[in-house]
């Protein structure tokens, strides 16, 4: 019983011992990938800082066909809203003739 209360003691702190070093490891590896992180994440904004240009050039070029795809299609609507109306108006003429 002396022995193990003598024993015990020693063997906690050699563990505490490991396992501060073990931490220590494991915080500076830590450390280390989060820099090797950091410097993938610089290059990738640098890189798509470079696609900016592109990107704002292609968002130019859809707004711009989008509104003459609008514009196309308000003339055609027009035109066969027109072609409609009148051939409306023919029939209600002819039913009046009828009367």
């Amino acid at each position: 019983m002396e022995m193990l209360k003598d024993a015990l003691p020693v063997v906690i702190y050699f563990l505490l011992i490991v396992l501060l070093v073990v931490l220590i490891v494991f915080f500076i590896k830590a450390i280390y990938t989060i820099t090797k992180v950091n410097e993938v994440v610089d290059d990738v904004n640098g890189k798509i800082k470079t696609l900016n240009g592109a990107f704002s050039l292609i968002d130019s070029l859809t707004d711009k066909l989008s509104s003459l795809g609008d514009f196309m299609v308000n003339i055609i609507n027009e035109k066969v809203v027109k072609l409609f109306s009148k051939r409306k108006k023919k029939g209600e003429d002819e039913e009046e003739d009828y009367e």
